[in-house]
Formats: structure tokens, C-alpha cells, sequence
């Protein structure tokens, strides 16, 4: 008669225990997963900042100047002009060059035949090319430029009217240019490098 009793106790024994201790086991397993997706989520999302930023830096430089600095486009064998938004245009060779200022030096302008050293001369106007120094206040063969005042600059060729008188002029004055007596009336000076009528380049608008 004990049969019975023996039988209805065993299920109660052999109770499913490890199933219901595994139960956490599968949640912290899960929370894990969880933490890596995030994670690597984030990581995609900081690579791809990263990388947009570094796209707007390229084509920031990319579009200034094609990378180079100003400076690096004067030819330094050559002469350069110069344009002021007076109306001003100076020749000579670029030494400095930033975004607040200009140094030239070797430095000649075009003055009309009135004496005036505008660059929109009418057509029939005599021209000369005038070397700078001789002046009434005898300036240094130097000139800093503001930045804010140059409309734009040019490298010069060999075998332009400006560079060929200027070639002519150093070539016959190795030691410099001589400046004559300026207390005359007409207030005439030996800095002229060369005489011209309509052929004479005239500046750009």
C-alpha cells in the first residue's frame, strides 16, 4: 500500500530547478548583446562625423587657390604689376605678399605727359615709364601696399613693352639711377625710363 506514496512523492522531487535557474542566465546574455549593438552604433556614427568633416576641409583647400597660398604664384625671375583701386598701377617685383600687405620694390609708374600719374591716360596722351626714387620727397625703391587696396596683381612676360624698358634702363644704369636737379620749373626729372604715344601699354580697367 505504500506504492502509492512513494510514486506521487518522486515527480515533486524531480523538479525542473535548472530550468527556472537559467532564466537569468539568458537575460544577462542578452543585455550584453545589447550593449555591443549600441556601442558599435556609436562608433559608426563618430567615424562618419569624422569623415564629414574631413570632406569640408579638402574642399575648402581645395577651392583656396588650389591649395597654394598666394604668395606662391609670383614669379620671382619676373616683374609683377600691380593694380590699386585708384587707378594706380605700379611695376616692379613683389618681396611680400599677405592678406594685410604688399611689399614691392624695384618699382616703376606710368605718368602722363601733364605730369599726372594716372593710369587712364587718354589714347593720344604721351606716356613715359618713370622709375621711382626721383621724386620731391626722394622715397626708397619701396613701397608696402595694403592688401585692401589692390584690385588685383599680374606676373609680367620678358618681352613686354614694360619689361624690355625696364631691362634697358637697368642695362644702362648698373649703378642705379643719377637723379638731376628737380628745382626747375617744369619740375622735370632723369628718372624716365621710356617716352611713348598711343603704344605704350595702358592699364586695365
Amino acid at each position: 500500500m505504500d506504492f502509492p506514496t512513494n510514486r506521487s512523492t518522486q515527480p515533486q522531487t524531480v523538479a525542473p530547478a535548472g530550468h527556472v535557474g537559467s532564466t537569468p542566465q539568458v537575460g544577462k546574455k542578452s543585455g550584453h548583446s545589447d550593449g555591443n549593438k549600441w556601442y558599435k552604433v556609436g562608433a559608426m556614427t563618430m567615424l562618419c562625423v569624422v569623415a564629414v568633416l574631413l570632406l569640408t576641409v579638402v574642399v575648402f583647400v581645395s577651392n583656396n587657390n588650389g591649395g597654394k597660398p598666394e604668395n606662391n604664384f609670383v614669379n620671382t625671375g619676373k616683374l609683377q604689376a600691380v593694380f590699386l583701386n585708384t587707378g594706380q598701377v605700379y611695376f616692379g617685383n613683389i618681396k611680400t605678399l599677405n592678406d594685410k600687405y604688399f611689399v614691392l620694390s624695384n618699382i616703376y609708374y606710368l605718368q602722363t605727359s601733364n605730369g599726372s600719374s594716372s593710369s587712364s591716360a587718354a589714347a593720344n596722351t604721351s606716356v613715359s615709364l618713370v622709375k621711382l626714387g626721383c621724386e620731391l620727397h626722394a622715397p626708397y625703391d619701396q613701397m608696402v601696399i595694403s592688401s585692401s587696396q589692390v584690385t588685383f596683381w599680374e606676373n609680367l612676360q620678358s618681352d613686354g613693352q614694360v619689361a624690355q624698358a625696364v631691362h634697358k634702363f637697368e642695362a644702362a644704369n648698373p649703378n642705379g639711377q643719377k637723379c638731376a636737379d628737380q628745382s626747375t620749373s617744369s619740375g622735370a626729372t632723369s628718372n624716365s625710363v621710356q617716352s611713348a604715344g598711343s603704344n605704350t601699354p595702358a592699364a586695365k580697367p
